[in-house]
């Protein structure tokens, strides 16, 4: 197999096969496979935020006044706060939050005398994060952060639904739950989906933040292999190329957001079936 694969290398000529080795040597490899984090904090991430959202949009509209205030207050709070800051806000509140909840399991008088540190508590009560548990805590965040820009977005399409539709479905006999299910939130999702959307790519741009979560993402790699790369047996392998690697970043994110619009283009279009055509 080897032998092939140097045959087909010299048959290509030598800058395709310095090219071909370069961009499949192992450090390469990881970088096309943390692509999967990326994918992955969008996927879920969007998921998240729809159920944050969705809650957020209805504790706004409720009649109830405690639950209308914590609704509102997610909403404005969150909107408010940088997106950087709470991304790193969340994880370390919620990793120091369980390590002092577990310290009162597990350390002693004598461990927490003989801690040199501040923080944790004691030696046992620290809590090493891996890759997965910190990408699960950037979902999360992801989820809270942009759950509040879509919890205003569905909150403002449930209000832009005619009210004579809903009076009509009331008129025809079905109940306020019925209304609810088959009128309001049908129809909702026409004036949600083009905010949505504007939602959903705001959180795909987020999703270069993960390396600040020490997740080895696509920008953490692009950085790394595009500097300067110096062996002392070899020398100088290259310069300063992170320029190339930050435009194929460009590309691709270019990619995902074609790919997006499409997608939502034919989820508008599913949505508005049976509506009337706005002039």
């Amino acid at each position: 197999m080897e032998a092939e694969a140097f045959w087909l290398f010299d048959w290509l000529g030598d800058d395709v096969s310095f090219w071909a080795r370069y961009l499949t040597n192992g450090k390469h490899l990881n970088w096309y496979a943390s692509f999967r984090f990326t994918i992955m904090a969008a996927i879920f991430g969007a998921l998240l935020a729809l159920v944050f959202g969705l809650l957020g949009a209805t504790a706004k509209a409720s009649r109830f006044a405690p639950l209308r205030a914590i609704g509102t207050v997610y909403i404005a709070m969150v909107r408010g706060i940088p997106d950087v800051l709470f991304f790193l806000f969340f994880p370390l509140a919620f990793e120091q939050g369980v390590e002092w909840i577990w310290s009162f399991q597990v350390c002693t008088p004598e461990s927490i005398a003989a801690s040199q540190a501040n923080w944790p508590p004691c030696r046992e009560a620290n809590w090493l994060l891996s890759t997965n548990e910190y990408l699960i805590l950037a979902c999360v965040s992801l989820g809270i952060i942009y759950g509040a820009f879509t919890a205003n977005v569905i909150h403002g399409a449930m209000r832009a639904v005619p009210p004579g539709q809903l009076e009509a479905a009331r008129a025809f006999g079905m109940s306020e739950r019925q209304v609810l299910t088959r009128v309001h939130i049908r129809q909702m999702w026409a004036y949600a989906l083009p905010g949505l959307s504007n939602v959903w790519m705001l959180l795909v741009k987020a999703t270069s933040l993960l390396s600040l979560l020490q997740v080895a993402d696509i920008v953490w790699w692009a950085g790394q292999l595009g500097s300067p790369n110096y062996l002392p047996q070899a020398g100088l392998v290259h310069g300063d190329w992170r320029w190339a690697y930050y435009l194929a970043l460009f590309i691709f994110y270019i990619l995902v957001t074609l790919l997006s619009e499409r997608a939502f283009t034919r989820l508008n279009d599913w949505a508005r079936r049976g509506m009337p055509v706005e002039g």
